[in-house]
């Protein structure tokens, strides 16, 4: 199940946040950059400092304890205005309408 959703993850290229067991930490915002067999390689920045890195690390599915993904993300700064609504929503897609 897990290859499955790391899969569809690597298709739609969506950041992903993998806890590794065996390191006990976080990959933050990775792409699944490919899956072959058991080994996943997952692409990602890192910051130290003034320097920013980008990495490429290959795991194994058994050291993968959790992954997880946003849905959705909404500014804090953004005036209530500004953020959509369920009348910013075509017609056809309104819940509730035949």
């Amino acid at each position: 199940m897990l290859h499955r959703k790391l899969d569809r993850f690597r298709l739609e290229q969506r950041p992903v946040w993998v806890y590794l067991l065996d390191q006990q930490r976080w990959i933050e915002r990775a792409v699944v950059a490919e899956i072959e067999g058991d080994l996943v390689t997952l692409r990602y920045d890192d910051e130290d400092g003034d320097e920013r890195h980008s990495w490429e690390e290959s795991v194994r599915l058994a050291s993968i304890g959790a992954v997880s993904t946003r849905l959705a993300s909404v500014s804090r700064s953004a005036a209530a205005d500004d953020l959509p609504t369920t009348g910013d929503c075509p017609e056809a897609e309104r819940l509730g309408r035949p």
